[in-house]
């Protein structure tokens, strides 16, 4: 068994894809917009050109969105956390993620890790970037 983290969206699902793409290195192996499902005529037209459902993958992780199924729906309840393995990686995914977002906690050394910070992107979700100490 395993988990697998499921992103929603506020109606830019796609754009968010195309980010991580440029920032994260994630693959994207799906992408389903609601006028090309099942669903399409159980929905309003203003979703029909939504994502239904995405699947991407971000290193080694299976990560999977969508836009919410109501207009004008929020994402929430939810971290995604990235483990890396340099501070200089942590800055440079940290920095590319706080563009256009917020930070919540500078990434900054800390007692259990070389770097760690929190951000919300430019499409509200939360990251967590950890560069994590050496097992001693």
């Amino acid at each position: 068994m395993y988990a697998t983290p499921y992103l929603f969206f506020a109606g830019n699902c796609a754009e968010a894809l195309r980010y991580y793409e440029k920032v994260l290195g994630a693959r994207v192996m799906m992408s389903m917009k609601y006028a090309d499902s099942p669903a399409k005529d159980h929905v309003p037209a203003e979703l029909h050109d939504k994502i239904i459902h995405a699947s991407m993958m971000i290193g080694s992780t299976v990560v999977m969105a969508s836009d919410e199924g109501q207009p004008g729906g929020k994402p929430g309840g939810y971290s995604m956390t990235l483990s890396v393995d340099t501070p200089e990686v942590a800055a440079t995914v940290f920095n590319a993620l706080a563009d256009g977002g917020t930070v919540t906690m500078k990434l900054e050394k800390t007692f259990f890790a070389e770097a760690f910070g929190s951000v919300h992107d430019r499409f509200g979700v939360r990251w967590m970037i950890i560069c994590e100490k050496p097992l001693t």
